[in-house]
């Protein structure tokens, strides 16, 4: 086996002090009877750095190495990790999974088909610059953006990546490993005029090397961006508030998307029966147009994943086609018990958590309209070009989220920009009031990450301009 490739770094990495068969032999002693399950170890370095006002705040550095062990049984499953990889350990974990079964017995499920398809990088990023480096590139973005305009007060920038490496064991023998570089760059600039302050801000990032998102004029491109963004804001009024036309921009805005409507789509919400969207695949739930598909296959994206981690490989999922509900994306527990194929999309935070159906990038596809035929269709209402935080109820689909730069739009004009927007809704309803589809559609600059039943993930999310009809805007003014 070549010494560079994902299975032989990773050999390296997790069989120092324990033997390959020994691994494959407790796999099998903790799944004898089970249905499913796999033995997942993970290695993973980390680092953070922080700047604000001119000065390093914070410095990370981190390395975390474990097993997770899983016997699946109908809807139960056993799980035990560890951060000691050794035999002694596993043979714990055998004992701790095997209760799932409790003398009950099933048929193994069928595993994964092998991929040898590497949609990123297999380099760590972190080796790639060293520290002073990063702290010096980080002190020169302080400068750079305090000599653009006099206006800026406040500077904030962040460097911050990791390395993960993983191999998946499968019950009947199957081995798959993953590379999975992942980088971060983020500034931040606040703007003082008149005794007003306003902030904007820039994130990228992707799986690859630090040189993608800082190289060729990046940083500086994100610098620019952030003291726009600001600029913008100084100039801001108060939101109006009421049930109005919305223009969303394309790209970031489609977290909207995944938040209120993706969630509803994932399977162990829908076997449950806790999705709005449960016990309506073939019915249309939105407007015509409206095709949304979650794809782990795009090359060096943030939320793409050569392999999830149960080690199926990722795919293109359509939840939706032209209004119609298609599907639902799966781990393989809930793809089983609902009788359907999984989509590769069984992910985890760590060794330390159990793997459940998640999002990797969740997009609307693009329609017929171009961006300025959307704005000049609207007599009044808002565009919202960027959002910040949010909060949604999956169960009902229920949303609120704020408008980090949005303006007004009068008789098809964008005019003054707003502050303190938010949009309030509900994800089922909202896809029925699409009304418009652009042409113009992009993904996010790479920022997303995803929080469900306390573990995050790394996500992406895209869509192109969409007009929407009939959705309440909360302001600060009537």
């Amino acid at each position: 086996m070549p010494l560079d490739t994902p299975l032989a770094v990773t050999d390296r990495l997790f069989y120092t002090g324990l033997d390959p068969e020994a691994a494959a032999r407790r796999l099998r002693e903790a799944t004898d009877g089970a249905e499913d399950g796999e033995l997942f170890f993970e290695y993973r370095e980390s680092e953070a750095i922080s700047l604000e006002d001119g000065r390093i705040r914070s410095a990370s550095y981190d390395t975390q190495r474990g097993f997770g062990l899983r016997a699946i049984q109908g809807e139960a499953a056993g799980y035990a990790h560890s951060g000691e990889i050794s035999d002694a350990a596993l043979a714990r974990a055998v004992a701790t999974v095997g209760a799932v079964r409790q003398g009950r017995s099933g048929t193994l499920d069928v595993g994964p088909r092998a991929t040898n398809t590497q949609l990123y990088e297999a380099a760590n990023p972190l080796t790639a610059m060293g520290f002073a480096e990063k702290t010096e590139l980080l002190m020169e973005i302080d400068a750079h953006a305090r000599a653009l305009d006099p206006r800026v007060t406040q500077v904030m920038a962040s460097l911050s990546g990791e390395w993960q490496a993983v191999q998946i064991l499968r019950p009947d023998g199957l081995r798959v490993a993953d590379l999975r570089p992942l980088v971060r760059f983020n500034v931040s600039v606040v703007v003082e005029e008149n005794g007003r302050r306003e902030t904007g801000s820039f994130g990228t990032g992707g799986r690859f090397a630090y040189a993608r998102v800082i190289g060729d004029g990046g940083w500086q491109a994100g610098v620019a961006e952030a003291l726009r963004q600001a600029l913008v804001n100084l100039q801001s009024i108060p939101a109006p508030a009421g049930e109005t036309e919305v223009v969303l921009g394309p790209g970031w805005p489609g977290i909207l998307l995944h938040e209120a409507i993706g969630h509803g789509l994932e399977g162990d919400f829908n076997r449950k029966k806790t999705s709005a969207f449960a016990g309506l695949v073939g019915t249309r739930i939105a407007a015509p147009g409206v095709t949304v598909v979650d794809d782990g296959t795009i090359a060096d994206r943030r939320g793409s994943l050569t392999v999830d981690d149960e080690g199926t490989p990722s795919g293109r999922t359509v939840m939706i086609e032209d209004g119609y509900l298609r599907g639902f994306i799966q781990d393989r527990q809930n793809a089983r018990l609902m009788g359907v194929a999984p989509t590769g999309n069984g992910r985890r935070q760590s060794f330390a958590h159990i793997p459940m159906p998640r999002m990797t990038n969740t997009i609307m596809l693009g329609g017929a309209h171009s961006p300025a035929e959307i704005i000049g269709s609207v007599k009044k209402g808002i565009y919202a070009v960027n959002f910040g935080g949010g909060q949604v109820d999956i169960t009902s689909g229920k949303f609120v989220f704020s408008m980090s730069e949005a303006y007004i739009i009068e008789n098809g004009r964008i005019g003054a920009p707003v502050k303190g927007a938010t949009l309030i809704g509900n994800g089922p309803d909202a896809l029925t009031k699409v009304s418009m589809i652009g042409n113009d559609s992009a993904m996010d600059p790479g920022i997303g990450t995803c929080g469900k039943n306390g573990q995050g993930v790394p996500v992406g999310v895209g869509q192109p301009t969409l007009k929407m009809t009939g959705l309440t805007v909360g302001g600060t003014a009537i």
